[in-house]
């Protein structure tokens, strides 16, 4: 089928490779115009701006977004609108707050646009390997925009949520549930690489452990090639970002009184991560002082 990808960076260039492999027609269109060039040169048309991209589409047009949440996501929907008519589709494939979607959702379908949101999953690999997709939709909008899911996912690899909003809401759960992930696997080879006992090779307990252990899984299969490219990781600083989903994970936890401690302090530790000298040990250390006179360093 015909659609439009807006915003050719990591992602939303491989799935547009993706999908012209499928046989997909992708008009493509960002804000980078080496970008927009390497998707012509591989046979996609590209459009001029966000508004040329209907012109270049039939009805009902599919117009499926990577660009960044919040502004960014609101700019270019109101760019596209005016192009837009009764039954076309925008599908917000990037990491948008759940909130917001619903409310973009119900200001589209009065004029007649469907908004439809897919949790998209699958990072730099998904070209190869196919991309995990959470969708929201009403249900005729996902049956017009499913062979591009087929497309895009490995077998079983996408599923309708329910309305507009809930693929966005349940990727915002799977990547707070990333993010405990990442800390247990994070905790574990700090302590396996802190050991004065023995010397260890995480690169080898991170092969042996993908192969029948319980805690074998994709990310530790990633973590076993980090350990190869670079034993210690010596090559990296420790400062981790949060896309946001986390913090919206734990709020939602926080609004319906469930507890969620992993994937909060999973968070509160990526926070710590970007402070080199914290201030509140710094306080600490200040207070043990005073009341025990124990041992500080000084800076």
């Amino acid at each position: 089928m015909q659609l439009a990808m807006i915003g050719l960076g990591r992602m939303g260039g491989n799935m547009t490779e993706r999908l012209m492999r499928d046989g997909h027609r992708v008009v493509v269109f960002d804000r980078s115009p080496d970008a927009v060039q390497k998707y012509v040169g591989i046979g996609a048309p590209a459009a001029t701006s966000p508004a040329d991209v209907a012109s270049k589409l039939p009805a009902p047009r599919v117009v499926w977004i990577m660009v960044p949440a919040g502004k960014p996501v609101d700019d270019t929907i109101a760019a596209l609108t005016p192009g837009l008519s009764n039954g076309d589709v925008i599908i917000d494939g990037g990491n948008s707050n759940f909130h917001d979607t619903m409310h973009r959702a119900a200001e589209l379908a009065k004029k007649g646009v469907h908004l439809v949101d897919s949790g998209t999953s699958g990072g730099i690999w998904g070209l190869e390997n196919g991309y995990c997709l959470m969708i929201g939709a009403a249900p005729e909008a996902f049956a017009v925009c499913e062979p591009i899911f087929k497309s895009l996912a490995p077998p079983g690899g996408y599923a309708h949520m329910g309305p507009p909003g809930s693929g966005h809401y349940v990727k915002m759960i799977h990547n707070g549930i990333e993010y405990g992930m990442l800390q247990a696997y994070a905790e574990g080879y700090e302590i396996l690489h802190a050991s004065k006992d023995f010397k260890l090779d995480l690169k080898k307990i991170a092969g042996v452990w993908n192969h029948g252990s319980v805690v074998r899984s994709w990310i530790n299969e990633l973590a076993e090639r980090a350990f190869e490219r670079d034993a210690n990781l010596d090559a990296l600083k420790g400062y981790v970002e949060d896309s946001g989903e986390g913090r919206w994970t734990v709020q939602e936890a926080i609004d319906l009184d469930v507890p969620a401690p992993v994937i909060t302090l999973s968070l509160l530790a990526r926070l710590r991560s970007r402070h080199a000298d914290s201030f509140g040990a710094k306080v600490i250390a200040a207070l043990r002082n005073e009341f025990g006179g124990h041992a500080v360093r000084k800076a």
